[in-house]
């Protein structure tokens, strides 16, 4: 007996996750960055409902730094579908005093407060994310339902059982349940499942030329959120990017891939995730990831 679930098995059980909601909770959200896990998330809800529509409507928390091609792509995918899309500004939070900038500039950390209150003024009661447990090890722990209290905070030693996949979505008012279609999915997983589908993706998933510098071992992109320092070379180089999120602390790999076969020939063979190789702001300490999941973050 294998732990390994198949592809048709793997989507099996997210469309499975998503029927359940639908039937639990009466008020669910689905976020949607334009990132390649999110696209996933509501190619499955759509195939889920089919015929019909999606039942739920789009959430977005814009911290104010993201890549322009994959806003593009939201927009587009949302006129194209017919589809509701909320956004919930960091900006605006930013402009009114309600947050104030970080010395280091990103603003990954700052979508908590944003998110939560988007939460409380649409009264969502379930609210898809496109964590996966291969990413990152806070995400390890976490269940396909994962509780959050009337504050929106993730306890991570108050989890339910989820034995024979029954799943468990009871939640007294003012709190709400994140919920995780792709929690058994590894990133190999889901570009194998991008290039069963023919799935459109932002085209920064693939390879091409941008100007990069070299930090922490990252290759970041020269931009209005990130600039060189004193002693950091710009380079133009062919690169893509396995994990989109805040320019300022998202870095590129060098990268040839062209197209979903060739993404996944290089998944197979790298040693680290996404996360790990490319996102600075789990990199700020080993619990990074877990201190702002306590607090609300995704």
């Amino acid at each position: 007996m294998t732990d390994v679930l198949a592809p048709d098995s793997l989507e099996s059980e997210s469309m499975f996750v998503f029927r359940e909601v639908a039937a639990e909770f009466e008020r669910p959200v689905i976020l949607f960055s334009g990132g390649k896990d999110s696209i996933v998330m509501l190619h499955l809800a759509r195939k889920a409902f089919a015929p019909g529509a999606v039942p739920f409507s789009l959430l977005h928390v814009d911290t104010g730094h993201n890549f322009p091609e994959v806003l593009a792509y939201r927009d587009a995918t949302v006129e194209a579908l017919g589809l509701r899309l909320e956004v919930a500004s960091v900006e605006d939070y930013l402009a009114d005093g309600r947050l104030r900038e970080r010395s280091d500039g990103t603003r990954n950390p700052l979508q908590t407060v944003p998110l939560l209150d988007a939460i409380n003024t649409h009264r969502f009661d379930a609210v898809f994310g496109g964590g996966r447990r291969d990413e990152e090890r806070a995400r390890a722990k976490e269940r396909i339902f994962s509780l959050r209290d009337e504050f929106g905070q993730w306890d991570p030693r108050n989890q339910r059982p989820e034995l024979w996949s029954l799943y468990n979505g009871k939640h007294k008012p003012g709190e709400h349940v994140r919920v995780f279609p792709l929690s058994n999915w590894t990133e190999l997983d889901v570009w194998n499942y991008i290039a069963r589908e023919s799935i459109e993706l932002p085209s920064i998933y693939y390879a091409h030329q941008r100007d990069v510098f070299e930090r922490d071992g990252m290759l970041l992109a020269v931009g209005p959120y990130s600039q060189p320092r004193d002693g950091e070379t710009v380079e133009r180089r062919v690169v893509r990017y396995r994990t989109v999120g805040d320019m300022s602390c998202t870095g590129a790999v060098a990268s040839t891939a062209a197209s979903p076969a060739e993404v996944v020939v290089e998944v197979a063979a790298s040693e680290l995730t996404e996360r790990g190789a490319t996102r600075a702001d789990d990199r700020v300490s080993e619990a990074a990831m877990e201190d702002r999941k306590r607090e609300g973050y995704f």
